[in-house]
């Protein structure tokens, strides 16, 4: 397995990217446009991770935005852009971010995995990213690498006042 590079931006897309944990697990996340031609919905664990978020990280002020299974981490100009799993029964949870894009490019991170354990209460994702050469923290208190973000609720798009 790869090492995930040992600077803050290579969480990445979850980078906390939100990654993909452990070996292929699948996730459980299904992309619209089944036979139906209707949205398939997403797998419990993925719904309350979907939306965009804002906090603290590694590299100062960043946001994360998830959608299906796709995670983009922003930090200043810098982003990474990550597919993620999150592996079955681990506690605390584990997500596992594979980075597929980067900016300024680095071809070097392309396929990393970032892994990390993640919990959300109320609206707060907290994520601590390891290195796969070691285990995954048991606690949020003995990582070292954590990102703090709150979810944003979508802004609304003002209405034209009406014409008479």
């Amino acid at each position: 397995m790869k090492k995930a590079p040992n600077h803050p931006f290579a969480f990445g897309a979850l980078a906390l990217s939100l990654a993909a944990l452990f070996s292929a697990c699948p996730s459980k996340a299904t992309q619209p446009g089944a036979e139906s031609g209707d949205p398939t919905p997403l797998a419990e664990e993925l719904k309350s991770l979907q939306g965009h978020w804002e906090g603290e990280g590694a590299g100062g002020k960043c946001s994360i935005t998830i959608t299906n299974n796709t995670l983009l981490y922003r930090v200043g100009t810098n982003w990474h852009k990550t597919t993620f799993t999150l592996p079955a029964a681990t506690n605390p949870q584990q997500l596992h971010a594979t980075i597929i894009d980067v900016f300024p490019s680095d071809k070097n991170s392309i396929g990393q995995v970032v892994p990390a354990i993640i919990k959300i209460e109320h609206d707060t994702l907290t994520l601590a990213a390891y290195s796969l050469s070691e285990d995954p923290p048991k606690s949020f208190e003995e990582a070292t690498t954590k990102y703090v973000v709150t979810k944003v609720p979508p802004k609304k798009n003002p209405q034209p006042p009406e014409t008479k």
